[in-house]
């Protein structure tokens, strides 16, 4: 069973075998955690991401799934992208938030990988409610088959609703 660490600060920081990126479809950088993941590991990560939608991601990576790149410049191994769900007050899309981290860890565990970060997937302009997204991800590792998964979360706010989930 996993030890879990919450952290407040940058996730691209963070010394870990894997750092998870909240992507979009393209896989081609945008804003947010995954911005901020193409910029600081550097054009490496971008051209796997090419390969890839050159590939079996020509449509897109769909939500929910996980893939792996080099972290390129990062302190990590590599990073794991996963596209997270749109929140949506009328439809119940938990199962796909749940989908992203365990995919996620799927393919941390397929790569050997002993640890892993993870950001606050959808809550930014996905707009999935903390409190939600914190349960969602705290049961999708609870049993998770890694030794460190750790939540790293960019402002107080979100880091105080996840300390307590």
């Amino acid at each position: 069973m996993a030890t879990i660490e919450h952290v407040l600060g940058d996730i691209t920081a963070q010394d870990v075998d894997v750092i998870v990126n909240a992507a979009n479809s393209s896989l081609l950088g945008g804003g947010g955690v995954d911005g901020a993941i193409h910029r600081r590991g550097g054009p490496e990560i971008l051209a796997e991401c090419r390969e890839l939608r050159a590939g079996h991601y020509g449509g897109g990576l769909p939500t929910g799934q996980a893939v792996a790149t080099t972290a390129g410049r990062l302190g990590a191994r590599w990073v794991v992208h996963t596209v997270g769900p749109v929140w949506s007050d009328t439809e119940d899309r938990a199962h796909l938030l749940e989908a992203c981290h365990r995919n996620s860890l799927r393919v941390a565990a397929e790569l050997g990988a002993t640890s892993i970060a993870f950001p606050a997937i959808s809550t930014g302009v996905y707009r999935w409610p903390v409190g939600s997204a914190a349960e969602i991800a705290h049961r999708a590792v609870a049993d998770a088959e890694i030794d460190l998964v750790r939540f790293v979360l960019f402002d107080r706010a979100t880091y105080e609703v996840f300390t307590r989930s």
